[in-house]
């Protein structure tokens, strides 16, 4: 019984964390509400509105995974030609650092070094936008 209990916990666990086109839509739209409020954070020189919106992008870019289907390519050379996991783990680093540099320099008035990183974010969303989704 205790088993039982045990496998079934366990694939609940490994079918509850699949990540779906779905979840992945949800996450992109609030990362776009994310930049939007950042944005305008910028525009009313709002520091809760700036911080509130690069945490809200800080945590959806951590949830942001790549497509199930390029996770479990079984040709070795595809996903080495592919190189799509590799890549997006790169910008979510990027996105969440330089969300992190937003937090920082807008807090102590350094408003050019926030803006600046605000647009390299945007910078890497559009390279990924242009290369995984062929934009």
């Amino acid at each position: 019984m205790k088993n039982i209990l045990t496998t079934l916990l366990l694939s609940t666990a490994l079918f509850s964390s699949v990540y779906t086109k779905q979840d992945r839509i949800k996450d992109m739209q609030v990362m776009a509400e994310a930049m939007t409020t950042i944005e305008t954070g910028f525009f009313y020189n709002n520091n809760d509105i700036v911080q509130n919106g690069a945490l809200s992008l800080s945590d959806a870019i951590r949830r942001i995974k790549p497509p199930l289907e390029v996770k479990e390519e079984k040709d070795p050379m595809a996903r080495y030609m592919n190189n799509k996991v590799v890549f997006s783990n790169k910008i979510v680093k990027t996105i969440d650092k330089k969300a992190k540099i937003i937090i920082e320099r807008f807090a102590v008035g350094d408003v050019q070094a926030a803006t600046q990183a605000y647009t390299k974010i945007m910078k890497q969303c559009m390279r990924c936008h242009h290369e995984i989704r062929q934009w």
